[in-house]
């Protein structure tokens, strides 16, 4: 993959009737998120290679099609692919639709949020997520708040001169140290029964906030054996929405998500001094296979079966705690990073345990650095301490 550094299984909808009544508890609200379309162009991706094949050709077709090679690592000398044009359109490649990008100039900067995060001393953002549906933003800060931002009326009507500063729709006041966040999959701003997120905190339950209305929809407790509420690391939802997986020390916990309260699954993942230990600090699901990666402090990631939690592999090469995983979106490679751990490192999980290649970024700090792909799996980009955006190709 080339750097360059810029200045900067068909879902299936749960039940979700018992998480539309009103909780009796709200966010600290500025306005009810109001509905957006859709970005035009932006259509659901599926997989009509394996569509309609038994499960076996299934697995067997989602691991075919590759060209990275088992030895291949960051070359600056490798001969430079031609560059990228940014048309404003969509690439059509086979049923696929994906953006295009001009990663040759640094990106002009539209609009942003600043007097928000301002008014607090020492306050700063911690994380940015999309929505699924791509109308929104859901922020984390350092102030325990999450907010949500509409996208800009002018951004659909790509009108690209000056924007006003943007300020949330939505604000949703956690008691105490953000722990996760996350959207709910099948969000979708014309199903408002769908427009929800959960948020894990210091000392408190799992929240499912109302994206509307910032209203706390359910909760979700987990209990210790001493009957003892503990706050979950990391949360992660089933691809589907169905199931709502937390992580703990050594431990994967698994709640309905139509059914709030207490009551969950527990999946251990070290028993008698066997297993993945640590803190499992960050939960993602393949998105073509029945398996899911945990990321823990203590330096590893396991992959997991999605229906009983058998462990699958440990992956074992980070020199800092794992705080971050991203599959590939034909699920073949998974990608991690650690705190304190320059490296983004890239496994192929054909052959579990071997590092296809590493990205180097600066990592100097405990900080959670989130990493991503975009829709195509071409580009990785990243965040680092310096202050800078990572691209690679």
């Amino acid at each position: 993959m080339d750097a360059a550094e810029l200045p900067m299984e068909d879902p299936v909808m749960p039940d979700l009737s018992l998480l539309t009544g009103n909780s009796g508890e709200t966010g600290e609200t500025s306005g009810p998120a109001s509905k957006v379309p859709r970005l035009n162009g932006a259509q659901e991706e599926t997989n009509p290679a394996v569509h309609g094949l038994s499960r076996e050709e299934e697995e067997e077709s989602s691991f075919q099609d590759t060209t990275l090679d088992s030895q291949e690592k960051p070359d600056n000398e490798k001969e430079e692919e031609e560059g990228v044009e940014d048309s404003g359109a969509w690439t059509n490649r086979g049923e696929y639709y994906f953006p295009s990008y001009d990663f040759v100039e640094a990106p002009r900067l539209l609009t942003g949020s600043w007097a928000e995060y301002s008014r607090t001393p020492e306050n700063f953002l911690k994380g940015c997520k999309w929505a699924p549906d791509g109308t929104c933003l859901l922020t984390n800060s350092a102030d325990n708040t999450l907010r949500i931002y509409n996208l800009p009326p002018e951004l659909y009507a790509e009108q690209w001169g000056d924007m006003a500063e943007m300020s949330p729709v939505l604000r949703m006041v956690e008691g105490d140290t953000l722990y996760d966040y996350c959207w709910f999959p099948l969000m979708s701003s014309s199903q408002p029964e769908t427009c929800f997120l959960a948020s894990s905190s210091r000392d408190n339950p799992v929240h499912l906030w109302d994206a509307f209305s910032g209203e706390l929809r359910a909760s979700f407790r987990p209990y210790n054996h001493l009957d003892e509420l503990m706050a979950a690391h990391s949360l992660c939802f089933t691809p589907d929405g169905a199931r709502l997986f937390c992580g703990f020390d050594k431990t994967v916990r698994v709640f309905d998500t139509s059914r709030p309260g207490r009551s969950c699954e527990n999946r251990p993942t070290f028993a008698k001094k066997q297993g993945q230990s640590g803190i499992i600090s960050c939960i993602a699901f393949s998105p073509t296979q029945p398996l899911y990666a945990c990321a823990s402090y203590a330096k590893t990631v396991g992959l997991y079966s999605r229906v009983e939690g058998d462990p699958l592999a440990m992956l074992v090469g980070h020199r800092g705690g794992v705080t971050h995983a991203v599959f590939s979106p034909d699920g073949v490679y998974l990608f991690t990073g650690g705190r304190k751990d320059a490296e983004i490192l890239c496994w192929d999980l054909r052959q579990p345990g071997e590092i296809v290649f590493s990205l180097w970024r600066t990592v100097s700090t405990n900080q959670r650095m989130y990493f991503d792909l975009d829709p195509s799996g071409r580009y990785l980009l990243s965040g680092n301490t310096s202050g800078r955006i990572t691209v690679w190709d």
